[in-house]
């Protein structure tokens, strides 16, 4: 997808040519004259980067930059190039400063530079993430159910499907999704998980699809929702089975066309991720008693991973309990085992919390 930006240059003739030259570039260009025009722009469009004017005819484009980049990067444009000037502008925020005339390759690659660098703040977390995530193992045991497990994850991985995964609490749901997630095309980006149990519902909305400023009180700038920062990548939602009806009906809209639209907004915007989610509800018994759509039901059941209770799969017990230990030992390199008679017990016990009961009796 070809990026957008935003020129705000009170020269016509040079705002043409900036247009001009960045389209032959490949991005998606529009120019404004002055600051008003581009507020305005800007509670309907949502740039990748802004070309910035230091001096506009409404008002200081220095003054600007710190509002401006909680959107996007900041490129300032000058006829009055100076060190303390461009000093300013980068400690205000701006990712660059350019003096004019504009040198159309320096442009070029200011702008590129710009973009990459954002690209990397945005996946910092992700980064993290995935190196936090190459110090476990995240399907520990041998058992025929896991295996059959791994096999599900296997098949479906390499598709684009919309996976549902079901299972009790505690069994290790999240870490299915992340395997499918790993095993896939799209590992490379991020992984983005949501509870859908812990934010309130007035809330939901926003945090998966984003708002636009001014949508709602509080709402003071636009905001990009998860489903933006799964881009390209997976979007878990957990606990799926607690969503309300009116966010039923907007995820189905999702599945279906593959758009959405952001709190407040006007404009359908494309999506490229994969949704992926989880719940230890029955959803057909919900669809039966009306508490959840049918047709999301459908939609979301297009492949399904069972996830066994960790009763089901006794002899995992002892593998995750040496996991959990080595884990929770990791920075002191303690050597300790359970000895027989307590993994006995370990293993005899049922664990109504599954997987996430064992660890925390292990630590």
């Amino acid at each position: 997808m070809s990026k957008s930006l935003l020129i705000i240059e009170d020269d016509k003739v040079l705002n043409t040519l900036l247009v001009q030259q960045m389209q032959d570039m490949g991005y998606n260009v529009d120019g404004v004259l002055t600051w008003q025009l581009a507020q305005s722009h800007l509670q309907t469009k949502d740039p990748d980067l802004i070309i910035l004017d230091g001096r506009l005819p409404d008002a200081d484009g220095h003054e600007l930059i710190p509002e401006l980049v909680m959107h996007c990067p900041v490129v300032i444009l000058t006829a009055y190039g100076s060190v303390p000037q461009a000093v300013r502008a980068v400690r205000a925020g701006a990712s660059d400063y350019l003096s004019k005339p504009v040198n159309a390759e320096e442009l070029d690659v200011v702008i590129s530079r710009a973009l990459d660098t954002e690209t990397l703040r945005q996946n910092y977390q992700f980064c993290r993430n995935q190196l936090r995530g190459k110090q476990r193992k995240l399907m520990v045991g041998t058992s025929a159910v896991l295996d059959e497990v791994t096999q599900f994850i296997d098949a479906v991985a390499p598709s684009d499907m919309t996976v549902l995964i079901n299972g009790e609490s505690g069994v290790g749901k999240e870490l299915v999704a992340h395997e499918v997630h790993d095993r896939s095309h799209r590992s490379e980006s991020n992984f983005v998980a949501l509870d859908c149990c812990t934010i309130q519902e007035s809330l939901f909305e926003s945090e998966l699809f984003g708002h636009e400023r001014g949508s709602f009180t509080g709402a003071d700038r636009k905001k990009k929702g998860l489903i933006d920062a799964a881009e390209k990548g997976t979007l878990f939602l957990d606990e799926i089975g607690e969503i309300g009806p009116a966010i039923q009906a907007k995820l189905l809209r999702v599945l279906e066309t593959g758009r959405f639209r952001r709190v407040g907004g006007t404009e359908d915007l494309p999506s490229d991720a994969r949704i992926v989610a989880a719940t230890n509800r029955n959803l057909e018994e919900m669809v039966q008693d009306g508490s959840f759509r049918q047709d999301l039901y459908y939609r979301l059941n297009a492949f399904t991973i069972i996830v066994p209770p960790l009763r089901k799969r006794r002899e995992d017990i002892e593998a995750l309990t040496d996991h959990f230990i080595q884990t929770h030992n990791f920075s002191r390199r303690i050597s300790k085992r359970f000895n027989k008679s307590s993994m006995r017990h370990l293993i005899s016990y049922d664990w109504p919390g599954n997987v996430r009961e064992l660890r925390n009796v292990v630590e």
